[in-house]
């Protein structure tokens, strides 16, 4: 688990963070309560800034999904016999 530490903190013992980063050790920054960086080695750093994100995300998910037809389906046929609340009209 990472440390968390103010920002002023943080600015005091810079250098000693980026020596204890470099063993592999992780600190989160906050900053009035809100984390708001990390402080860890490259090569934990996930590389998602090509990721495709909110909607767009879910399409390319979606797209590649098979069985997505069937399931929806399944989901339709469950709501259709669900006793607890009607299925809405979606036609």
């Amino acid at each position: 688990m990472a440390e968390t530490l103010g920002v002023a903190e943080a600015k005091r013992r810079f250098s000693e963070l980026i020596d204890r980063v470099k063993r592999g050790e992780r600190f989160v920054v906050n900053r009035r309560g809100r984390a708001v960086v990390a402080l860890v080695p490259p090569e934990q750093m996930r590389e998602d800034h090509d990721a495709p994100v909110g909607l767009a995300a879910v399409a390319g998910a979606l797209a590649d999904w098979d069985d997505l037809d069937e399931v929806v389906s399944q989901v339709y046929a469950a709501r259709r016999r669900a006793k607890d609340r009607p299925a809405p009209d979606l036609g």
